[in-house]
């Protein structure tokens, strides 16, 4: 990704080779700033408070958060302990679990003073998969996009939802890959940018990556999406996932499961755009999947920059209000148009991920 014209990695090692150097995604649109991480308690932290977000992104924190437990405590006792501090930090996404798993059989054999050289080459090693991985699902997704926009006058008119671009993976992102791609190459684009109540990840991220960008956004409001495309305005719909269960059931941000009622109300297309880790082989369906809960204040506060320029945490309820603040939602597979993956767009099914994954037959639950 590039930030004032600039390359940057959302994720890196930092130059004194000690430590790893995240954007704190909490500061943006407003600030950019890095923060470091030395511990694998930081990496947690990060990961817990949102500093770094996104399923990918998640995964790749966590296996240099045991990097850096390593460095420390390389014993048996300093690998579980890391282990387990990292994954008891956001339940839903599975390429957590998934990259500490990684990490886990890259080093348990290992003696321990061979420990963290280990980690920090799978945890790099993820890093480099994630932006290959990622690009290709954008070529898969790139040739959808220019054949539908070969049926369109105008530019071709994508909503998305949350943020599902470089900012939640290591590059490219998974849902804007294809829209990157796609502005690359010339192909005209108007982007519609759901907010993404309580957090804003639309408002605060998304926006942000298409600015830097130079690509055309609108941002619109969560509850307008149905509206939006009962009135013909969106051609299709790109979302990311955090898990997809085997019979292709999708869970990701909250939100997604009325975009997708309403895309199919609307005849819209609706694509979900994933990585393979993304895949969850061990799920059945949705319904096997659990859905973080996060603090009510998320739903009763909300976070914004004031006319001087300071940012400012404000109540939008009354006082004493309760609120319910479920993290994710699920989307039948039924609604599922497509899933892109870096072999290809597969069909919600069984069947269609199996299509791209012939070698995870056999490890199905």
């Amino acid at each position: 990704m590039r930030v004032h014209g600039q390359p940057y990695r959302t994720i890196f090692v930092a130059d004194d080779g000690v430590r790893v150097a995240v954007i704190d995604q909490t500061r943006l649109p407003f600030e950019f700033e890095l923060r470091h991480l030395q511990t694998a308690a930081d990496a947690a932290r990060a990961i817990r408070d949102m500093i770094v977000r996104g399923a990918p992104l998640i995964g790749v924190t966590a296996a240099y958060g045991v990097a850096l437990a390593m460095r420390e405590n390389s014993s048996d006792v300093g690998l579980d302990s890391a282990l387990e501090q990292l994954e008891e930090t956001r339940p839903t996404a599975v390429n957590l679990r998934w990259a500490l798993d990684r990490v886990r059989a890259a080093v348990a054999a290992l003696p321990p003073g061979e420990r963290a050289d280990a980690a920090w080459r799978e945890a790099d090693a993820i890093v480099v998969e994630d932006v290959a991985i990622n690009h290709a699902l954008g070529q898969h997704g790139l040739a959808l996009l220019r054949q539908l926009a070969r049926k369109r006058a105008g530019p071709l008119r994508v909503m998305t939802h949350c943020n599902a671009g470089a900012l939640a993976t290591c590059g490219w992102g998974t849902a804007t890959a294809p829209i990157f791609l796609a502005h690359l190459e010339g192909l005209p684009l108007q982007v519609w940018v759901s907010e993404t109540r309580p957090r804003l990840q639309g408002a605060n991220l998304t926006a942000w990556e298409m600015a830097e960008r130079g690509i055309p956004y609108t941002l619109h409001a969560d509850v307008a999406s149905a509206a939006l495309m009962s009135l013909g305005e969106v051609d299709l719909v790109i979302v990311g996932a955090d898990r997809v269960a085997r019979n292709g059931d999708v869970c990701n941000k909250i939100g997604t499961y009325g975009k997708a009622l309403a895309a199919r109300d609307n005849d819209v297309p609706f694509y979900v755009a994933v990585p393979s880790p993304t895949i969850d082989w061990a799920a059945a369906a949705g319904a096997a999947i659990p859905i973080e809960s996060r603090d009510a204040d998320e739903v009763l506060q909300i976070v914004g920059r004031d006319e001087y320029g300071q940012t400012q945490k404000v109540a939008i309820a009354p006082h004493g209000a309760r609120a319910a603040n479920p993290a994710f939602d699920v989307t039948p597979a039924r609604l599922v148009t497509g899933i892109i993956t870096e072999r290809g767009i597969a069909s919600a099914t069984v069947e269609g991920l199996l299509s791209m994954y012939p070698e995870r037959a056999g490890t199905t639950a």
